[in-house]
């Protein structure tokens, strides 16, 4: 005879299991992903399928994307995270990033794979808050501000874009064409013609703008010194604002990485008398040690990075104190999961946090959620070019800057949606799994 014991574990583990199928929650049926070539062919867009709705029965759908490496990315999603994920529960947002996080550790991948990761994320947690029916930044404890504020940064509207007439041409991340004449050719006009964009910025209410003045002196004679000629003509525009407008905008350099250590304190010495809010990435962050010492003797504030992608190099940067301000990219660092414990671990040591966004649409809604709900954050980047030329085509939103602000998201989940007729299944970019 069994013992009363032995009788009552089967209820028990029956109860169990019961409990768990109540929780949980909706069956990921099928992942998409789209490389829409055509239009910006660095991105990756991401939707992930389930089998249940929160509407009128219509199955949920969540939206994500990355950016750089894109066929990489979907080769890895649909080749082997989808293993993982197919017939899965949705909102196991948790157990699916460190599941795939740990597996591609194990083997040394963090290029694709994180940046995999991070598009999953974002559409996991898009289904999480359309099942809530709240915006992200609500389940992430927020709101902690009314509106984010955020600046611009002098891309112009083909920057990472297929130039026309060139099919088979993509050029390389981080060396984005100068561009021409024109409305919205703000990286043209950031050089050509800089107080004038300058006030144009400042009476559409941005109180900050990023230039890339010194990309073209990079291209020209490479990174390892810069000349004082170079630097009088790469600084031109920064003296021209101050002269026109004196400290109402603020003024940020972005390197993209371009410069090594001796060059960059050049730089970094030249620009004092502008008194730039930030540099951000004169130098590549490889090295820690080199920072550390860039920072020393910088004499202005400094940004690190958006190159950065796991939580232990921001931790090498944030406990050697190498930065005044941490950059994080929510769609390559491993998407709104990871970021939030960066930017919460930057919070801890007193130094605030940039949100990254010169790629897509998605990526910027991530940030305005973590935005949302981070006390540290205090700009989102944007390029107003794309807000007004590309995202239209991406997205059912769309995207106004006012008085220099982003208002909150607030549909359910990440707020926005990739436009449906992009995942057309003729379109060679296109690829899908499922169960």
């Amino acid at each position: 005879m069994a013992s009363p014991i032995d009788t009552a574990a089967p209820s028990r583990a029956s109860s169990v299991i019961q409990q768990h199928a109540y929780r949980r929650g909706p069956r990921i049926t099928a992942i998409e992903t789209l490389i829409p070539d055509d239009v910006m062919p660095g991105l990756l867009l991401l939707r992930i399928h389930t089998d249940e709705g929160a509407i009128n029965g219509t199955p949920l759908v969540g939206h994500g994307e990355t950016y750089y490496i894109p066929h990489g990315v979907a080769a890895t999603i649909h080749d082997w995270m989808a293993r993982r994920l197919l017939g899965a529960d949705a909102l196991a947002i948790e157990s699916h990033w460190r599941f795939l996080y740990e597996r591609c550790t194990s083997f040394g991948g963090l290029g694709c794979e994180l940046r995999a990761i991070s598009a999953i994320d974002l559409a996991l947690w898009d289904i999480l808050g359309q099942v809530c029916q709240q915006p992200v930044w609500r389940l992430l404890g927020g709101p902690v501000r009314d509106r984010v504020p955020v600046y611009n940064s002098c891309g112009g509207p083909t920057y990472g874009r297929r130039p026309k007439g060139a099919p088979d041409a993509q050029g390389w991340p981080g060396h984005g064409d100068l561009g021409q004449p024109g409305p919205l050719e703000d990286n043209w006009n950031s050089i050509h013609a800089s107080a004038d964009l300058a006030e144009e910025l400042y009476s559409e209410g941005y109180r900050a703008m990023k230039l890339w003045s010194l990309d073209q002196i990079y291209q020209r004679s490479g990174g390892h010194r810069v000349s004082w000629a170079d630097l009088e003509q790469g600084l031109k525009p920064f003296r021209e604002i101050r002269d026109r407008l004196g400290m109402k905008m603020e003024v940020m350099l972005d390197g993209h990485g371009f410069f090594t250590l001796s060059a960059a304190l050049r730089i970094a010495e030249a620009t004092q008398e502008f008194k730039p809010l930030w540099l951000e990435d004169i130098i590549r962050p490889d090295s820690s040690d080199a920072i550390v010492e860039f920072r020393r003797r910088a004499g202005v504030p400094i940004a690190v990075s958006e190159m950065l992608v796991t939580r232990e190099q921001y931790r090498s940067i944030l406990t050697r104190h190498a930065a005044d301000y941490v950059m994080i990219d929510p769609t390559w660092v491993g998407g709104i999961s990871e970021t939030r414990r960066i930017a919460e671990l930057a919070q801890l040591y007193n130094v605030p946090v940039l949100m990254h966004d010169c790629t897509g649409p998605l990526t910027l809604y991530a940030g305005l959620h973590i935005a949302a709900a981070i006390p540290a954050v205090t700009y989102q980047e944007t390029v107003r070019a794309h807000l007004r030329t590309l995202y239209p085509y991406l997205i059912d939103e769309k995207v106004s800057v006012e008085d220099g602000h982003l208002p909150l998201p607030e549909r359910a989940g990440l707020g926005v949606r990739l436009q449906s007729e992009l995942f057309d299944r003729d379109h060679p970019g296109y690829r899908i799994s499922k169960c």
